[in-house]
């Protein structure tokens, strides 16, 4: 790889030996992924659950922040995904001391390191996000498949420790989703059914990721009838790279790149597949088929927004569950609930409104054995495809049918 003076210093040691680690990776990095330089990037976002990172991944963490505050302090603002925990819930949600030891020692190396604690996936929609072109190395699929595709940055999906060694160098290998190459569509797909529900949002999503099945696969989507909001498209990008690890995708005359379609799809590329809304209704059959007694409703993956949380609220206004029920946010987007009286709504229903965690993330699989937690709702697609690893039987409903279950206890469809 091509490297500045600069990039030589860290390599040679000249910065300290942590930045010295983190430019020796991503050279590995580089070279594998055939990167011919490194490119400036300015910002970086870590997944730094606990979950992931287990003992030996914190004891890592540690060594690290031991070094002297020169040598271990990021060089420009990085930024955490969704933490193992929240704090204030951990006792109701069957937490053990074991695991907010973990995650206490896993914050106390960040803040060393000089990384912001913002624990979320959805910092594009609170904290400074991307704007078009702009170089990042976030670590999050759905953080990095949100800002390439609807935001027009250019990020790769950043493992851990190279997401950290992107905040402690101030750049990345220069490969993938960087280069106006990889950024062509690869593949169209045609949509007749524009869906109204996030749920259904994320449905089309896990669809067109299974038609893509690849992360190097960019799909042009066809036939959206309306520009989607924010909320809707965060369900449909999560979804897509997590049934099919995409990365970026493009929608005809709606997403910045993709304007002019033929800017980014050859004219003659033909149509691969067509997906309506008789697609979207076996889809989501194909899990509430499975469960009917629920013993847990999640919304989760990615995180709430401020709007979701308010449609929440209104849904359950006067309302009791009778099944525990999460609604899971971020830390920033908490405050804000807050002081609106959304989670003090949301709560006199016997809901739980948390805070800076992810369900999949939070030791989901000891959660459901300390709770006898197994058939669950989700409005989010995306928890649907991952939570069967964890032993979880999911259904797919919509939000206001995830909060009818919630009160009788039964799907509601």
């Amino acid at each position: 790889m091509r490297l500045t003076d600069a990039e030589r210093a860290m390599l040679a040691g000249e910065a300290g030996p942590v930045r010295q680690w983190a430019i020796e990776h991503q050279m590995r990095v580089g070279r594998y992924l055939g990167a011919a330089d490194f490119v400036r990037v300015s910002q970086a976002h870590i997944m730094a659950d606990t979950e992931s990172l287990g003992v030996a991944g914190v004891q890592w963490l540690e060594r690290l922040a031991s070094h002297p505050a020169e040598q271990r302090r990021v060089r420009i603002p990085t930024i955490t995904d969704p933490r193992g925990t929240d704090f204030a819930a951990a006792a109701k949600l069957k937490h053990q001391p074991w695991m907010l030891d973990l995650e206490r020692r896993a914050i106390a190396a960040f803040e060393a390191m000089g990384v912001l604690m913002t624990d979320t996936c959805i910092n594009y929609q609170t904290i400074m996000p991307a704007v078009r072109n702009e170089h990042m190395a976030y670590g999050d699929t759905g953080v990095t498949i949100y800002s390439n595709s609807v935001l027009g940055a250019r990020s790769n999906f950043e493992g851990g420790p190279s997401a950290l060694s992107a905040g402690l160098t101030g750049r990345t290998p220069r490969y993938g989703y960087h280069l106006d190459a990889h950024r062509r569509a690869t593949l169209k797909l045609r949509v007749t059914y524009t869906p109204t529900e996030l749920s259904d949002w994320g449905a089309l999503g896990a669809l067109v990721g299974r038609h893509a099945g690849d992360y190097w696969q960019v799909p042009a989507v066809l036939g959206i009838d309306r520009v989607p909001g924010s909320d809707e498209l965060k369900h449909f990008g999560a979804a897509m790279a997590s049934y099919g690890s995409v990365a970026l995708f493009h929608l005809d005359g709606i997403t910045p790149e993709a304007m002019n379609l033929p800017d980014v799809a050859d004219e003659g590329m033909p149509v691969h597949a067509t997906i309506g809304a008789a697609e979207l209704r076996a889809f989501r059959q194909s899990y509430v088929g499975r469960v009917d007694k629920i013993d847990v409703v999640v919304f989760s993956a990615p995180q709430l927004s401020l709007l979701e949380l308010h449609d929440l609220a209104a849904m359950l206004d006067g309302r009791r569950i009778t099944v525990p029920t999460l609604a899971i946010t971020s830390p920033q987007v908490k405050s804000d609930a807050d002081r609106m009286g959304l989670t003090a709504r949301i709560e006199a229903s016997g809901a739980l409104v948390l805070s800076g965690m992810c369900f999949y993330q939070s030791y989901a699989r000891e959660m459901a054995e300390a709770n006898g937690w197994q058939a669950l709702a989700t409005n989010s697609a995306k928890l649907t495809n991952i939570l069967g690893g964890y032993g979880y039987r999911p259904a797919l409903l919509s939000m206001a049918a995830c909060v009818e279950t919630a009160c009788r206890g039964r799907i509601s469809s």
